[in-house]
Order: C-alpha cells, then structure tokens, then sequence
C-alpha cells in the first residue's frame, strides 16, 4: 500500500484514482473544479481542497492536469509540501522538453522525476488497461512500477522525455488511424456495405485495431460522447510536430490530419466531442452534412 496525490480528476483522472483504491492504495486526490474530486469520496478517496494539502507528506504525487504550463503551476504551488525524497508521477501528456524541465527543477529540490503519459482513452483508464509509457531514471521507475501497473501496464521506455516522446509516436499514430477509419467507414456506408459486419470480418487481419473497432463503431452509431476530446488530440499533435520540426523533420500525414481536426475545432464546433468525430469533418468534406 502507498499513500499517494492525484492531482487531475477528470475523465481520466477519475476512473486511474477508482483503480488505485481497489488495489489497496491510499489516495488523496484534488482537482481545480472541486465536485469532480468530490465525487470520489464514496470509492474511498481523500479530497483535499489545496493541491499542497493533497501533496503534504505523499511519497508519490500523480499528476493528471491538462498539459505542460498547467503541471509546472501546481509543482510550484506545492513546493514547500514535498515529502524528502517524493517522486513527482506526470501521466498527463506534456512535451518531451516541458518534462526535461519539470525533472531539473524538482531535482534542485531532492524531488524524483516519472514522465508516464498514457494511452487507451476513459475506457483503459477504467477498466485499468491503459498503456504507460514511462520515462525516467531506472529506479524512480522501479520505486512507482507497482502503482503504476494498477492502472495498466507500465513499461519503461527510456530517460526522463523518453515517455513523452513515445506519447507523441502515439498521437500520431491514433490520429491518422482515426482518419483512415473515417474515410473506410463513410465508404463502407456510402457503397452499401454493412460497416458492423465489415468490422467483424476484418477481427483478426492485418487491418484490425482498438480503433477500427471502437471507433468505427462509434462513427457508423453517430456516438462522439467523448472518451478522447478533439481538442486534446490537437494539442498532442501540434506537440508531435513541435518536436518534429526540433528534428528538422517532415510529418506530412500528421500535418494533413492535424489540419483536419482544427477544422472540425474551429468550423464546426467539435472541439468537445470526441476525436472520433473527426468522422463528422469528412462528411462535411463531401457534402454529406
């Protein structure tokens, strides 16, 4: 049992601090918008109303906020509350560089350094299947290995950054997988074919992913509840090609699909639906509104 902060409690956040308590974990949690770090109380969890309160004596502080600049504001708020020795946990998707920073400034402290960001969307998060990718000095690794893995399945991928960045191959990869499957999908429909059963056939082949099944799905259901915002899968890319161009690098598909999705943001008001609905910005495309 470790006694830990979660700081972050929103559609990921909340379900990753359900998973910590039934592994027998004790958890604070704190969130800016205090009735989603409220709703935890009934699962066992311990609200607090300051993240520097929720930080107070832990020996590891999760960080679940919205991205880089977010994090590093908290970590400065509750720089006097660090436990000796505590290892900050940033699963929140930052950029590689961001986490480079973070881990200098808390080191200057004697505070440890995780960047673990996941994969896996609100339905990994509560069924404690996410993907973590952690990067990161071996043994602060091996010191929250078995927090992490009563969220998913932490593997080490490299030094500080290295998670972040392996976030990023991520994105990119989701991304232009989501437009892929739209565009398969609207043909599927268009052409006459049954998308659920095309999807069934192709269980198994060297097309098949969680995207085409989940997703699809959603796209063929006109389901963009979201589980991953659209907004957030913009950032994630502008970070994938921020990094990119740090490479002297040319990543025209992400450049294409990110295009799209800032469409579907800004032209058509989907920045709060789920980055599946990139579905909708393809039927608009041609002029199937």
């Amino acid at each position: 049992m470790t006694e830990l902060a979660l700081l972050g409690t929103g559609l990921m956040g909340a379900p990753m601090a359900r998973n910590l308590l039934r592994a027998g974990h004790a958890v604070t949690v704190w969130n800016r918008s205090s009735g989603k770090a409220r709703a935890l109380e009934g699962d066992g969890a311990v609200v607090a109303e300051d993240p520097a309160v929720a930080v107070a004596g832990k020996p590891v502080v999760i960080s679940m906020l919205s991205d880089g600049p977010a994090s590093a504001a908290v970590q400065d708020t509750v720089r006097e509350a660090f436990a000796e020795g505590a290892i900050w946990v940033e699963m929140g998707s930052i950029k590689p560089s961001e986490a480079r920073d973070h881990a200098d400034a808390l080191a200057r402290r004697g505070i440890g350094y995780v960047d673990a960001p996941v994969s896996g969307g609100t339905k990994g998060a509560e069924g404690a299947t996410l993907a973590i990718m952690a990067g990161g000095d071996a043994d602060a690794f091996a010191a929250v290995r078995d927090v992490l893995a009563a969220m998913g399945n932490p593997v080490h991928v490299g030094p500080v950054g290295a998670g972040q960045l392996a976030k990023l191959a991520n994105q990119a990869i989701v991304a232009c997988t989501i437009g892929a499957v739209a565009e398969a999908m609207l043909l599927l429909e268009r052409g006459g074919a049954n998308p659920a059963a095309v999807r069934a056939a192709l269980k198994g082949g060297f097309a098949d992913s969680t995207i085409l099944q989940q997703h699809g799905a959603r796209m063929t259901e006109g389901d963009f509840v979201p589980g991953g915002l659209t907004k957030f899968q913009i950032k994630d890319l502008d970070n994938v090609l921020e990094e990119a161009r740090a490479h002297a690098l040319t990543l025209p598909a992400v450049e294409a699909v990110n295009d799209r999705f800032k469409h579907l943001r800004d032209a058509m008001d989907g920045g709060d639906l789920d980055h599946s609905a990139l579905f909708l910005e393809l039927k608009e495309r041609n002029g199937l509104t």
